[in-house]
């Protein structure tokens, strides 16, 4: 599983990102109420992104959420240096 990034500066990336995403994505409110099951997921190597539709959208584009992610992940998974895979 690849980690959550923010796009560069790039033309294309900007645009992208100004755009949004061409999926549906989640709210903050409802990324803190699974995203202790992502994160166990995505540790596990398990689909995460098939079982939480709209997660890695969200976290793409939003750096609170992106920065509880990797603090959780830290937590659950001290030995990967709480980095997604």
């Amino acid at each position: 599983m690849s980690e959550p990034t923010a796009p560069g500066r790039g033309g294309d990336e900007l645009l992208a990102r100004l755009l949004g995403p061409g999926t549906p994505e989640l709210t903050c409110e409802e990324c803190f109420e699974v995203l202790d099951a992502y994160v166990e997921l995505a540790i596990a190597a398990e689909p995460a992104d098939e079982r939480v539709p709209g997660m890695r959208a969200h976290l793409e584009g939003c750096p609170a959420c992106t920065e509880e992610y990797h603090s959780l992940r830290a937590l659950l998974a001290p030995e990967e240096g709480g980095g997604p895979r």
